[in-house]
């Protein structure tokens, strides 16, 4: 009998030793339990976990971040750096998705094996959101439309979004990090219905969860931007681009890649970035028609603008917002004719002047000419090597 109590003994204080390492615990929401008693956890930062383990792609660090609007355009960048800084380090990424078992196929390359975790959920089903964040200790919502369908308006995937994600992690309570991404020119007075559904999605947060970080990034230049890609298919289509106005409207483009890595830095720090707003814009500040001259450039083909007053675009914008909840049918999706698009050019979308940016980050941020818009080179005309504005002056003799 001594002998079994002695075995017992050191088994209980081998256990004891691991659960202080370790901490053993449920993911069912209950406020009786100690880990639910406040919003988020009392550690600032992740900085304390991700320094646990040895470091390897097959260790266990402690983080699980769930990223909702993964498979979207900034989603996959996020989850790119994400993959670089936990699942190689033995965390986990988890991809909430709505669409085919395919959408989130080319993410699970950017960790190890098991580590980019996709999960089935529909955004309307509070019970599939609780069943995607109940493992996390992060929350990152990238959840966003810049147009609105038969199906999500501004309001519902802006606003009402966001404040479910903000009240459901507040029930979790083991949320360490909210990181809410908004958009640069968010406010309650804003002409575009975007940016007054993404202040209210903003508020909402903030409201629940007082320690979330919120992102406000520029307009996003990359491979699958909706920006310069949009302007280049309507150049190449149409043989002009139209400048909405007198093409005077300020911009202040970023790298998108540059905004995956501003929050991931807001991530690995001791939690300075919590509570906290940061404008994210890009080093250079452009007018409209200086950055469709850029995109020319690269493409190569002959500059033809067509200066379109403000009226006269929301005329051309408008049957698809009257069609829109009246047809049995989806419509097709807006170009660069689309009308909250043209209520955001009545104002600049620059950063101001007192907020907190790149800078606050440790980030500095690339310039927009070069390696950001090398993808325009596909529309050049007869390849990458050519376009219209040289190819005319090459003698066809000296084409490979």
């Amino acid at each position: 009998m001594q002998a079994t109590a002695s075995r017992l003994g050191r088994q209980y204080s081998s256990i004891s030793s691991l659960q202080s390492i370790y901490p053993l615990c449920h993911y069912y929401y209950g406020d009786d339990h100690p880990r639910y008693g406040s919003t988020l956890v009392t550690n600032k930062g992740v900085g304390h976990l991700v320094r646990k383990g040895t470091g390897g792609r097959s260790s266990v660090s402690g983080i699980v971040a769930t990223v909702f609007g993964a498979t979207g355009f900034l989603g996959r960048y996020v989850v790119q750096q994400l993959g670089e800084l936990y699942a190689k380090m033995g965390s986990q990424v988890l991809v909430p998705f709505r669409g085919s078992e395919d959408s989130p196929r080319h993410l699970k390359l950017m960790g190890d094996l098991g580590q980019i975790v996709p999960m089935k959920y529909n955004p309307r089903d509070e019970n599939t959101i609780k069943a995607a964040m109940a493992k996390a200790n992060v929350v990152i919502n990238l959840i966003g439309k810049e147009y609105e369908t038969r199906n999500y308006s501004f309001e519902e995937v802006n606003h009402s979004m966001a404040a479910q994600l903000a009240t459901i992690a507040k029930e979790h309570g083991g949320i360490i990090r909210f990181i809410q991404i908004s958009c640069l020119g968010a406010s309650p007075s804003s002409p575009s219905s975007l940016r007054k559904t993404k202040a209210a999605g903003e508020e909402a947060v903030l409201r629940e969860i007082p320690e979330a970080t919120i992102m406000r990034p520029a307009a996003m230049i990359g491979t699958e931007d909706r920006l310069l890609n949009t302007w280049a298919r309507f150049a190449k289509i149409y043989s002009f681009l139209p400048l909405i106005g007198d093409g005077s409207t300020k911009f202040q483009p970023v790298f998108v890649v540059d905004v995956a890595a501003a929050i991931v830095a807001a991530l690995k720090d001791d939690g300075t970035s919590m509570g906290k707003i940061y404008e994210l814009g890009g080093p250079e500040v452009f007018t409209m028609h200086e950055l469709a001259a850029i995109m020319y450039d690269t493409m190569r083909e002959w500059p033809h603008y067509v200066k379109v007053p403000f009226p006269i675009a929301k005329a051309f914008a408008m049957p698809r917002e009257i069609l829109l909840n009246k047809v049995p049918f989806p419509l097709p999706t807006p170009d660069i004719f689309h009308l909250d698009y043209i209520n955001t050019l009545a104002l600049d979308t620059v950063v101001s002047d007192n907020a907190l940016t790149f800078e606050d980050l440790g980030i500095v941020p690339h310039k927009l000419k070069g390696y950001p818009i090398e993808y325009l080179i596909s529309y050049r005309k007869g390849g990458p090597n050519f376009g219209s504005t040289i190819s005319e002056r090459v003698s066809p003799d000296a084409w490979p």
